[in-house]
Parts: C-alpha cells; sequence; structure tokens
C-alpha cells in the first residue's frame, strides 16, 4: 500500500472511529476538548507509523489503546485527576498499572452509553446553534475545521474559534459528561435534532454560494441521525427525523441538473430518486409511528415527504393529505415558514387562488420579510392565475433575496418566462 492510500485509509478510520475515541476519553477525563486532543495525538501516531508499518487488522483498537496509553501519561503528568472529580481521583490516582487497570476497563464498556453522553454534550442548549453544529460536526461527524469552514463557507479562523469557545464554555459551566434526567430530555433531544437537521437542510439546499446542494453535509447529517437512532432506538421524533431525511436524500440525484441547475420537486424524473433510500425512510417512519405517543413535528414532515416519494409521477401526488398534514404540523410546530408551506399543498390541491388567499396573508409577517420563498411561491400561484406582470415582480424581487447563486439564476429564468 502507497503513502497515499495508507492516508486514505487513516482518514476513512478516523472518521469512522473517532466519535467511539472521543467518547470513550471523554468518560475518563471528563473534558471534551482535553479528549478531542488525545484522540487527535492517536490520530498522529497513526499518520505517522501506519506508512511504515502497515494499517493494523483492528485500526480502531489501535488508535484506542495509542489514545488510552497517552491519557494516562498526561493524566498523571499534568496530575490532572488532582483537579477532577474526587472520586475519579480515587480510582485512578493509586500508580500506574491500577490507572491501566482502570483505563482498559472503562474503554472496554459498551460504547453506546459514551456515544450517547457525547452527542448531548456537543448539542448542549448552554452554546449558541452555530456552535453546536460546529461541535458536532468535529467530534461525531469526524470533520477538520477546514472542511466545515468550506461546507458553510464561513472562514476557518471562524469555525475554529466558535469550536474553542464551546469548549471553553462547557468546561466553564461544568457541564456534566451524561445523558440529560428525564425532566430535561425531551428539551435536549429537541436540540440534538434541530442541530443535525440544520446539518441536513444546508446541504439539501444551500443558503449561499455557487452550488444548490453540498451533499457531502447530507451524507454527515444522515450518519448522525443514524447513529442517534441506534443509540436511541425507542425515541420516536429520532426515527421521524431519520425518515425525513431519507427520503428527502432519495432525491438528491434529480434534483440537479448537467450544468448544476436546480431541478424543482414537479419537474424531477421521479426515476432517478433513490428507491432505496426511499424504502428506508419509510421503514424508519414506520417505526416512527408505531412507537406511538404524541406525533412530533420531525415525524409529520416524513410523512409529507412519504407522500412524495409514494407517488410514481408528480400528477399522482395526495396534494389534499399534504395539506392536511401541513394543517395538523402547524398545531403541532406552528411557523410562518409551515404556514408558507401549507399555503403550497392548498394551491397544488384546491387551485392557486386558494394557496394564494393563505400565502397574501403572510406577506406582514416579520420573520418572513427577508425569506425569499415567499415572493417565489407567490409569483408561482399569481403565474398560474395569469398575473403574469405581478409574477414577474415576485420572482425579480425573490432573486434579489436569496444568498445562492444557482437558485438566483432559476428565479431569474422564471421571472423571465413570466414576462414573455
Amino acid at each position: 500500500m502507497t503513502t497515499t492510500e495508507t492516508h486514505r485509509a487513516i482518514d476513512a478510520v478516523w472518521r469512522i472511529e473517532s466519535p467511539r475515541l472521543i467518547a470513550g476519553l471523554a468518560r475518563m477525563v471528563r473534558d471534551v476538548g482535553l479528549a478531542e486532543e488525545l484522540a487527535q495525538d492517536a490520530l498522529v501516531a497513526a499518520l505517522e507509523r501506519w506508512p511504515e508499518t502497515g494499517v493494523p487488522d483492528n485500526p480502531g483498537a489501535w488508535l484506542m489503546a495509542t489514545a488510552k496509553h497517552r491519557a494516562i501519561d498526561r493524566l498523571r503528568r499534568i496530575q490532572l485527576l488532582a483537579r477532577k472529580h474526587e472520586q475519579i481521583g480515587h480510582e485512578l490516582a493509586a500508580d500506574q498499572e491500577d490507572a491501566g487497570m482502570e483505563f482498559e476497563a472503562a474503554i472496554d464498556d459498551d460504547i453506546g452509553d459514551d456515544l450517547l453522553r457525547i452527542v448531548f454534550t456537543a448539542c448542549h442548549p448552554v452554546l449558541s446553534t452555530e456552535a453546536r453544529v460546529a461541535l458536532t460536526l468535529r467530534l461525531l461527524g469526524g470533520l477538520t475545521t477546514d472542511e466545515i469552514a468550506r461546507a458553510f463557507l464561513v472562514p476557518e479562523p471562524t469555525i475554529a474559534q466558535r469550536i474553542v469557545r464551546a469548549k471553553k464554555t462547557l468546561a466553564s459551566e461544568q457541564i456534566p459528561f451524561e445523558v440529560p434526567r428525564a425532566s430535561e430530555l425531551a428539551e435536549r433531544v429537541a436540540s440534538v435534532l434541530e442541530v443535525i437537521y440544520l446539518v441536513f437542510n444546508e446541504g439539501y439546499t444551500a443558503t449561499a454560494g455557487d452550488d444548490w446542494m453540498r451533499p457531502r453535509l447530507c451524507e454527515d447529517a444522515l450518519r448522525l441521525g443514524r447513529l442517534l437512532v441506534g443509540l436511541m432506538p425507542d425515541e420516536a421524533e429520532a426515527h421521524g427525523l431519520l425518515a425525513l431525511m431519507e427520503i428527502q436524500a432519495s432525491r438528491a440525484g434529480a434534483r440537479v441538473g448537467a450544468n448544476g441547475e436546480p431541478i424543482l420537486l414537479l419537474d424531477q424524473n421521479r426515476a432517478q430518486w433513490d428507491a432505496l433510500l426511499i424504502r428506508r425512510g419509510l421503514v424508519a417512519l414506520a417505526r416512527a409511528e408505531k412507537l406511538g405517543g404524541a406525533v412530533g413535528p420531525y415525524t409529520l414532515q416524513a410523512a409529507i415527504a412519504a407522500c412524495h416519494a409514494r407517488a410514481r409521477k408528480s400528477g399522482d401526488t395526495d396534494w389534499p393529505r399534504i395539506a392536511a398534514l401541513y394543517g395538523t404540523l402547524a398545531v403541532v410546530a406552528g411557523s410562518p415558514i409551515v404556514e408558507l408551506n401549507r399555503a403550497v399543498a392548498l394551491g397544488m390541491a384546491f387551485g392557486p387562488a386558494a394557496g394564494l388567499e393563505l400565502v397574501d396573508t403572510l406577506t406582514s409577517e416579520p420573520a418572513l420579510r427577508n425569506y425569499h420563498l415567499l415572493p417565489s411561491v407567490r409569483g408561482d400561484f399569481l403565474a398560474k392565475l395569469g398575473r403574469r406582470d405581478e409574477a414577474r415582480r415576485e420572482f425579480q424581487q425573490a432573486a434579489t433575496m436569496t444568498r445562492n447563486a444557482r437558485e438566483r439564476e432559476l428565479l431569474l429564468a422564471r421571472a423571465a418566462a413570466a414576462g414573455e
């Protein structure tokens, strides 16, 4: 194996193993920042040794063992145990042999609980949304600071600062490395789901830049969603979110034309939709619905996505059901954006005049003041009603509001078509 091939193998191993590695270390040292440093030390050691010795048969175990020994050395050298919880000090401070045995046993424990702890730590509400996203992609997605910065079109120093501040905040606020208590669980799960879906959405429809989609972010979010479902198999909304992402991701190949131009849902070649992802999504949706309880917003959105997935062609779409589901979603998690989506469904189910009537009630909503899809949707209804000059102005306005170059081109093209 060449050095280049070895480095590729290391990169693949790191993306798979780093969450497990960091999670196991964080439970022992009670410091996410230090745990990541120790994991990075193990990665550097692999980069130095594996090109000469070859990739081990069990690379994850090699990284864990290397990180474990470095952790023991670090803990003893800087006497970290004296500054940590007293009971941990009593367990590990005796001597090197006892410390090694304790760490070995801890690392060999079921890693699931540790991963769940680090999920809740990285997505803790004490952090800003931007910090939660960056830290989650770093600790659980295995992305470098540069990769996160490029994915979100943000300068690398900005992402680096967010991650550093997030770690300092977790340390200064003494956020416990644990699964939340039952009284806090619902809020904390909601924070985790929000972070994962934010990552997915930024990949599915980029808010800025030259590309309509950033598939890598969708893949990272799907991986995190699948991880969370494995860790919380009885959490209905985790299955609902995974179902939503699987079904939406199934359209990726049909959403972009040969030259990178966007293709809207109703114009897509459904034969290009990924049948495997659709099946996975429908299975996850069925699981969410079977778990029962109050139906959450992600499960409702997944049910809406499933209506599209089940339609062999756009004309077969059950728009009345979609409109009804959006009505339920407006009750469960109402927002102006939900109402805008409901207007689209109403327009498709009962005619453009019905959709436009609802859209016109949203034009004064402060939350939609700079939301380009409001004039875009309004322009679509106006065009269908034959009010072409008004439609052209709405599409032009939407084009000035979006920060995505591909979407701007699409909106300008629709404005031109409306004016012809």
